[in-house]
């Protein structure tokens, strides 16, 4: 919690009482301090930022906007920029050089001491969205011959660097991963005690190549805070911790509402993102689906002669392609979400497939009644079996379409969020009409 408002800091600030400035950024998190400087403009932010305290300075530039990380960087004096790189670690630092740049990222990568550039490169190396690209190689590691008491004594000596002591990793002379050990069974062991006698041999691991979804999964299956990360030859190289991948979770999130929303994803945050740049990620699906909308309109021109026939056919239409778009939209969101959240395997289409059709039958048949009663007390019989009909119909291959989508497109290597509500429905919509006036043109032929 913060000790003072936001109001009165700024108020402070307007008035250029520093000290008082000073005085509350001590007491705040730096989690606030950085939600607070992300809502200044330059000039404050970068006032704001010289005036904190020494300790709480790369902590609070991890949790910046990367555009407000890049103008205080722009602002800051080589000496300034220097010491804060050389204080985030490795995972900060490597995210903030895949933001930044280019031209800024040379400037800053002289800054670097020969290590930290070795480090740096080294992670960037990885693929984009990796795992290797958000593990830190700082970690604390011992040997299995080693007794407790060593063991505690090497933590003290390497853990204030590493990114979490919760859990040690044992290895053996070639770095190769042998198991782990969790410090509260080092701190409550006999200190005699040697580390093979008391570790966990079963890992659980992730490869620097694997996608970062793969290290949510892990973590959240098996409840874990840190995850080692090895390379091919079972040495470890790193670890990937639980306040990277709840960041992880959150990105993969927001990305899957975009896409689902028909927006190509936003790299960076509504707040800051600039009009053009958000014009550019709407426009394309939004005109790429009116595009395929004009089905739509080519549809109901070719039945024409079958709306003159019976003008009150017409009345329907909204109402039929509206619970299309819906059904499908509803049936896909949930299938896309059991895709990622792995409830679903994709060698699991046929079941799905199945159970969708016995529950798009059952919507179907309710929707069916309640619209063959709309009809008939609207117009007539013969419409009233028409609308019923044409909603059976809609509602189970909306259904299928919206559940079978996901699929299809994850067995392509396409993202299933592509399978957004607005294409889903646009294609209901295509569908919807189809059945429909098929349906009211065999039923009226017959009947007149």
């Amino acid at each position: 919690m913060m000790y003072l408002n936001k109001d009165e800091v700024l108020e402070f600030l307007k008035e250029k009482n520093f000290s008082k400035v000073k005085e509350s950024l001590e007491k705040w998190f730096v989690q606030d301090i950085a939600e607070f400087i992300n809502e200044l403009d330059e000039t404050s932010a970068v006032l704001v930022f010289k005036m904190l305290p020494k300790k709480k300075i790369a902590d609070t530039f991890s949790y910046l906007e990367p555009e407000d990380q890049e103008r205080l960087l722009n602002a800051f004096t080589n000496k300034e920029a220097e010491f804060i790189l050389s204080n985030l670690s490795p995972d900060d630092r490597t995210e903030l050089f895949e933001e930044l740049p280019g031209i800024i990222t040379r400037r800053l990568f002289k800054l670097l001491s020969v290590e930290d550039l070795k480090e740096t490169k080294s992670l960037l190396g990885y693929p984009e969205e990796s795992v290797g690209r958000m593990m830190t190689p700082d970690y604390v590691y011992v040997y299995k011959n080693m007794t407790v008491k060593e063991t505690i004594d090497r933590i003290r000596k390497w853990g204030r660097d590493s990114e979490t002591i919760a859990r040690i990793y044992v290895i053996d002379s070639k770095k190769r991963l042998l198991g782990t050990l969790k410090l509260r069974k080092v701190i409550l062991t006999d200190p005699k005690a040697k580390i093979k006698d008391i570790m966990n041999y079963n890992v659980v691991k992730l490869s620097a190549f694997d996608d970062r979804e793969e290290a949510v999964k892990i973590m959240k299956k098996y409840d874990l805070t840190s995850v080692p990360v090895v390379d091919s030859e079972g040495i470890i190289i790193g670890i990937v911790t639980i306040d990277d991948v709840l960041d992880v979770a959150e990105e993969e999130v927001t990305e899957d509402i975009q896409k689902i929303s028909s927006v190509t994803p936003l790299k960076t945050s509504y707040k800051t993102i600039k009009v053009f740049t958000l014009y550019k990620k709407r426009v394309l699906w939004i005109s790429l689906l009116l595009v395929i909308g004009l089905a739509t309109s080519g549809i109901l021109a070719y039945y024409e002669e079958v709306l003159s026939s019976a003008i009150i056919l017409a009345v329907f239409i909204p109402l039929l392609i509206d619970s299309a778009g819906n059904m499908g939209s509803q049936s896909a969101t949930l299938m896309i979400r059991a895709i990622a959240t792995g409830d679903v395997e994709l060698d699991e289409w046929f079941k799905v497939f199945v159970k969708e059709i016995i529950i798009g039958l059952m919507i179907g048949v309710t929707m069916g009644i309640f619209a063959t009663i709309i009809g008939i007390f609207r117009g007539g019989y013969i419409i009233g079996v028409i609308i019923g009909l044409t909603m059976l119909s809609i509602i189970l291959i909306s259904n299928l379409i919206g559940a079978s989508l996901p699929f299809i497109l994850s067995k392509l290597n396409i993202d299933p969020a592509v399978a957004s509500s607005p294409l889903i429905t646009t294609i209901a919509d295509i569908c919807g009409l189809i059945i429909y006036f098929n349906i009211a043109t065999l039923l009226l032929l017959n009947n007149i």
